[in-house]
């Protein structure tokens, strides 16, 4: 089942995972900077970084470096950010030494990525399938699932081979892609249940959330409690095409929606939205399967669902399970990161979940996050300082270590690693 409504107001969506930020300058050494005896390379060792400050890096080198910038990914455990640099180009790896991050030189650029991106895309379009540049590999990660037999996994299989030794990775899921209708809290329409992701402000400044888009399909009347009074309308809704989301506006222009995720028995503050950042922590919230943790492996990710093809996704590791649509994926310092779409696999035997960008579907139906009296992202970066270092103690937010959820999934903030 498919649903698509067009935006009142068109805005421009941006996709990929690395927006260029070409006025941003990175400030070199002077030439005389190692005279002292250091060598150049020394001169700057990696910085240590919140994933959030990460991806504003990576994303001022990818318009410094050009046609020599090939991805980025983050070092969780070292906190650095890696930026991989085509093999040969000497003085952009310079450029990002001196700006704080650690260099790799790697053999594919992102423009050849993107092409064989094109390529799988006209030539293997075929439901059960995804892909997505993985900067860590410098190779397109390319995933099948279940259904993906016969004919058509060798298809996939000889599109793939057609781009080159060293390009793509194939792999196949146990479960099958599905959008999972069956931040946080439970919201009903026609039968169907999905999650609230982040309370926003729409443009005339109204109260609002986010969710997912495939779950509009189920209606335009939306209620907190099964069976119960609607409280909320959709507005906007997109999917399948250029994402997977929607604008929900509450009925009555007076309720409070904050800006917050509730994890069960606490709530996380969200400061503001943001871009991911290949190998960053995040944390999924949804009704179905409560707190689920992971890591960002792939972005601007295409996935062929069984109701059409959807692109510019963030893929992850995070599990969930149909309820979980529309969901909040945040980071353990505040910031709102996507909306769950769908995937595979369950939270047993785990598998792969992808999520629309906050940030573009923030674009695409001109809403802005929280309460804030229609404070956009730009006005509340103050707060992203406020928070706790990522992947930190995180004290103030009540995030508590654990090797098992268990039956603990919904009683806090929690990293199962």
């Amino acid at each position: 089942m498919s649903h698509k409504r067009i935006p009142k107001r068109k805005a421009a969506i941006a996709v990929g995972g690395v927006v260029a930020l070409g006025a941003a300058a990175i400030l070199l050494p002077s030439a005389n900077a190692s005279q002292d005896g250091a060598p150049d390379d020394a001169a700057a060792a990696p910085r240590t970084l919140k994933a959030g400050d990460a991806s504003d890096l990576a994303a001022r080198l990818a318009g410094t470096l050009g046609d020599a910038y090939a991805g980025a990914w983050y070092d969780g455990e070292g906190k650095r950010l890696v930026v991989n640099v085509v093999r040969g180009e000497g003085d952009m790896a310079l450029k990002v030494r001196s700006a704080g991050a650690e260099v790799r030189e790697v053999d594919n650029s992102m423009a050849e990525l993107q092409a064989g991106a094109g390529t799988l895309k006209s030539e293997a379009t075929i439901p059960g399938t995804s892909w997505a540049v993985d900067p860590r590999t410098n190779k397109i990660l390319v995933t099948a699932d279940s259904t993906v037999t016969g004919d058509k996994w060798d298809r996939l299989e000889s599109t793939v081979e057609s781009l080159g030794s060293g390009m793509a990775t194939l792999k196949k899921s146990e479960g099958t892609f599905r959008t999972f209708v069956s931040g946080g809290d439970a919201i009903f329409a026609g039968g169907a249940r999905c999650s609230l992701g982040f309370n926003v402000t729409a443009g005339d400044g109204s109260p609002a959330f986010l969710t997912a888009g495939h779950c509009a399909a189920a209606g335009d009347a939306w209620s907190d409690q099964q069976g119960g009074e609607p409280i909320a309308t959709v507005d906007q809704a997109l999917f399948p095409g250029d994402g997977d989301f929607a604008l929900v506006r509450y009925d009555d222009p007076a309720t409070e929606a904050p800006s917050e995720v509730n994890v069960g028995g606490q709530t996380v503050p969200i400061v503001q939205a943001a871009e991911a950042t290949v190998g960053q922590q995040v944390f999924r919230m949804g009704s179905t399967t409560g707190l689920a943790d992971g890591q960002v492996l792939g972005l601007d990710a295409t996935v062929n669902y069984p109701e059409g093809t959807v692109t510019g996704l963030i893929q992850t590791d995070v599990c969930a399970e149909p309820g979980d649509s529309g969901g909040s994926l945040f980071t353990q310092d505040g910031l709102a990161i996507g909306l769950t779409s769908g995937g595979s696999g369950d939270c047993t035997v785990g598998g792969e979940t992808f999520f629309q960008p906050v940030t573009t579907a923030l674009e695409a139906v001109g809403a802005t996050l929280g309460d804030g009296g229609g404070a956009g992202a730009g006005d509340q970066a103050d707060g992203q300082d406020a928070g706790a270092e990522q992947d930190g103690a995180g004290g103030d937010q009540g995030v508590q270590e654990q090797s098992d959820m268990g039956s603990d999934r919904h009683s806090g903030l929690t990293r199962t690693h």
